[in-house]
């Protein structure tokens, strides 16, 4: 046989295995809304950048017919490309073969380009679109799955790992995802669930739909596993693109910067009157956020997820750093569990791999009650305190109206580390609100009073205006400065631009013990 023949058989292969599981399979895939693995690897990466690896594998069971079955590939799609001329390594489940389902050769060309992106500093990112472990393969899929959850473990904080749900991720393979950086799921088409519908209704006697148990809006806005949530296919992989252009490769290059045309200098007038004078008024500490950063764009993350508190990506000075923030017209911006949690595992994403922190605060104190207690804020809130203490990036923190009792502490305080603290005229730094320290430092003279209502706004407004200001806490050197707020933008680059040389040494040891 002539090498030209040679060249046609390969090329007959390779036309093979880009089909999957046949004309028909896609067609199915295709009526469902879902794109083929393929399909959403063109959408992903730069045109012509994909270079595919292990096309050729396929299974090696010869139980229950597998033996006739042989599809090249083995139902994924494996490779590296390129997403802005910036190296990733990719893995794509294919529905249309064996319904995606993992088994040993699948899972090893997972873990090869997992292995890979270790060795060569770059970030992973995961399509999943399984039916979960293939029921032939019996303990071997297991062992697949155990393989790929060690490499997970093992490449977490050394390089990023992005995981987007675009069909059905049940059992065992729900833990892939959850050990990655991030989740991103697809309205109508993406689900992740322990047990499926038909179980719990066995088990439980609880009629749910799959989008109720495990549908994108109930994993982006209840239990908090899915970290973007978008109503297409292209939508979602735009924003995985969108997500890579301000996280570094890995944990040893310093976070992305891109020019922006936005002044360093320039200052903003409407920041002036975004806090109403009624402390008690809410306000969106986004249109704070907007004002400050670069071109006013910003990427939140768990946009939809404890809404009291912000995490979102955005650039200053064309630096990209992590934007924490209390959400005053959200609870009034009080930290709860799930706030804590949020936060927390964002710093500790932006600490591992060189992303400044800039903390924008604003926060009454720790959601009291029965409910928040039995469900453990205090650990949480731990976490949150944990995280921001733990960080060495540069951190820098504004406080722009209420920092009371240990929220203040936990919020980036000097105390805890905070490189650069400002506040605003209009900060309050106490430990609780004026109303709640007259009625206990001045219980018994409000109580006998001829109209305790009249007394209690006296005092209140006394102490307001001894206290409820940042005046002390700049005496005390806990905030370095307190500035004129159309004036955050430079003095916020200029911070950040001293600091990006900081070096932090931590003791020796193992690895803390996170409050999990």
């Amino acid at each position: 046989m002539s090498i030209h023949d040679k060249l046609d058989t390969l090329e007959k292969l390779r036309q093979e295995s880009e089909l999957g599981g046949g004309p028909d399979r896609i067609k199915k895939q295709h009526e469902k809304g879902k794109l083929t693995a393929r399909e959403r690897l063109d959408l992903l990466l730069d045109p012509d950048s994909f270079v595919e690896l292990d096309r050729f594998v396929t299974h090696r069971s010869t139980d229950f017919g597998l033996d006739k079955q042989k599809v090249l590939g083995d139902g994924v799609v494996t490779g590296y490309g390129l997403i802005d001329g910036r190296l990733v390594y990719v893995f794509a489940q294919d529905f249309t073969v064996f319904g995606g389902s993992l088994a040993e050769a699948h899972a090893e060309k997972i873990c090869k380009i997992m292995d890979m992106a270790v060795r060569n500093g770059a970030p992973v990112i995961g399509l999943n679109d399984s039916g979960g472990a293939r029921i032939q393969e019996g303990v071997v899929s297991l062992g697949g799955y155990a393989d790929i959850f060690l490499r997970n473990t093992m490449a977490s904080g050394v390089v990023p790992q992005i995981s987007a749900i675009l069909g059905p991720c049940a059992g065992g393979a729900v833990y892939s995802p959850a050990i990655t950086d991030f989740v991103y799921m697809v309205r109508g088409t993406s689900y992740m669930f322990v047990t499926g519908p038909n179980v719990v209704k066995t088990v439980t006697h609880e009629e749910v739909t799959a989008e109720e148990l495990g549908g994108a809006d109930t994993h982006g806005e209840v239990s908090g596993v899915a970290h973007f949530v978008h109503d297409s296919e292209a939508e979602c992989l735009t924003g995985i693109r969108q997500l890579v252009g301000y996280i570094p490769s890995n944990n040893l290059d310093g976070a992305p910067s891109k020019r922006s045309e936005d002044p360093a200098s320039r200052r903003d007038e409407d920041l002036l009157t975004v806090v109403p004078d009624n402390p008690n008024k809410p306000y969106d500490m986004l249109d704070v956020i907007r004002r400050v950063v670069d071109d006013g764009e910003i990427l939140q993350v768990h946009e939809g997820y404890a809404r009291n508190i912000i995490v979102a990506f955005a650039r200053l000075g064309g630096h990209s750093v992590g934007i924490v923030a209390n959400q005053p017209a959200v609870l009034a911006g009080v930290l709860d569990s799930a706030a804590s949690l949020k936060g927390a595992r964002f710093i500790r994403f932006c600490d591992a791999f060189n992303i400044p922190l800039v903390t924008f605060e604003d926060v009454p104190g720790f959601l009291p009650g029965i409910e928040q207690e039995h469900g453990g804020i205090i650990k949480h809130g731990a976490k949150l305190l944990y995280a921001y203490c733990e960080a060495t990036v540069p951190k820098l923190t504004l406080i722009t109206r209420k920092a009371y009792g240990g929220a203040y502490d936990v919020m980036s305080s000097k105390h805890v580390g905070g490189d650069f603290n400002l506040g605003w005229p209009t900060a309050e730094i106490a430990v609780m609100g004026p109303k709640g320290a007259v009625e206990i430092l001045f219980r018994r003279e409000i109580a006998a009073a001829e109209d305790p209502e009249a007394k209690l706004a006296e005092l209140e407004a006394d102490y307001r205006e001894k206290f409820a200001h940042p005046y002390h806490a700049a005496a005390r050197g806990y905030l370095d400065d307190i500035i004129d707020p159309r004036d955050t933008r430079p003095r916020l680059i200029s911070a950040l631009e001293t600091l990006l040389t900081k070096r932090a040494k931590m003791p020796a040891k193992k690895h803390g013990n996170i409050p999990l």
